[in-house]
């Protein structure tokens, strides 16, 4: 009887653990390729599983588009140096991403490179977001 219990419970772990993998793919985004990016940041949340920042870029026209950007959870942005001011509402950067498949104003977070001017939050040092 103990084992039959302990072989349920082995089997729900696995089936519990399977959507956690597949929440982690990048199948939404053209990883082979990064795009560029510049723009004016609208949004910024450091939260876990994925961190989001949001940028308004102007197209060709020099209308305003709204970009969303996945990155890493806020322990992995710490990881990589990045600190919580580093980055804030009304900052310009340059991004280097891999867009949505689906052509949509979103991509997987590359590279982030700040260009706000102020040289204590990291003016003009490229860092990996992903």
């Amino acid at each position: 009887m103990q084992f039959k219990v302990l072989g349920l419970a082995a089997v729900c772990a696995v089936f519990l653990a399977l959507p956690v993998r597949a929440h982690h793919s990048h199948q939404n985004y053209a990883i082979s390729d990064l795009i560029l990016l510049e723009g004016r940041v609208t949004e910024v949340h450091l939260i876990n599983p994925h961190s989001w920042v949001y940028l308004e870029v102007k197209d060709a026209k020099g209308e305003a588009k709204q970009w969303a950007l996945e990155a890493t959870g806020p322990g992995g942005l710490l990881r990589n140096g990045i600190k919580r001011e580093d980055v804030t509402v009304g900052d310009t950067v340059k991004v280097r991403c891999h867009a949505l498949r689906d052509g949509g104003n979103g991509c997987l977070l590359g590279f982030l490179t700040p260009t706000h001017g102020d040289v204590a939050r990291g003016h003009g040092i490229e860092k990996e977001w992903d």
